[in-house]
């Protein structure tokens, strides 16, 4: 009858929330149906490490252990790299390692090394505009430098030349520092690749990491 109200519709099914863009990240971590083997002890010993200091597993290394001899090839370079003593401080390789991602849009280590920058520079920004455009950031010349060249080398690495070297050098940096940025930078590249074709999906957590800033 008309200026009746209408009685709600029982059988109606509830409207779901909305897709979070991060949902699924933690369980579907890559595309490849990989069945993961099983951890040797040092691996085992590895991932609880992380536990005990991340508070989480990487999910970079969970998409490896499918492969025993890969998952400790990767944390071994890794560690080599990003850890180990250098001429490059913790944070410089993990600038490089973004203004690298960044050049190659690599979802995952954009958001686990943009996080890592936020934490290291106590810097939320900083790592803001490492993932977007590190030209756009009030670096100096070191660091500057150091980043141009890693770019170069990612997206024209046949145009390397021994001025792109020189600028390099006159920015501060050994011929040893050279060649750790170039293999940092290869990496990341290599590791970015890989992301890609595998569609690897990083941890939700590092999405909220060290993002307070207080202007």
């Amino acid at each position: 009858m008309a200026g009746q109200p209408k009685r709600a519709d029982k059988t109606a099914k509830p409207i779901p929330p909305p897709r979070r863009a991060a949902d699924g990240d933690d369980t579907v971590i890559t595309a490849l149906d990989l069945a993961p083997a099983e951890l040797t002890p040092a691996m085992r010993a590895y991932f609880d490490k992380c536990m005990e200091k991340l508070g989480f597993v990487p999910n970079v290394l969970k998409a490896y252990a499918f492969d025993m001899a890969k998952l400790e090839a990767f944390i071994a370079m890794y560690n080599d790299l990003m850890l180990a003593p250098s001429g490059l401080s913790k944070l410089e390789r993990e600038m490089i390692a973004v203004a690298v991602s960044s050049e190659n849009r690599c979802y995952y280590c954009l958001a686990a090394h943009g996080a890592a920058v936020r934490g290291l520079s106590d810097d939320p920004v900083l790592g803001e505009l490492m993932v977007m455009n590190y030209r756009a950031a009030r670096l100096d010349r070191r660091q500057r430098a150091m980043l141009d060249f890693a770019v170069k080398l990612t997206a024209q690495p046949f145009a390397i030349e021994e001025a792109d070297r020189e600028a390099v050098r006159k920015a501060g940096f050994s011929d040893r520092d050279i060649w750790d940025i170039a293999a940092v930078a290869g990496f990341f590249n290599m590791s970015n690749r890989v992301a890609a074709a595998t569609d690897m999906r990083p941890n939700s957590i590092y999405h909220g990491q060290k993002r307070g800033y207080n202007p």
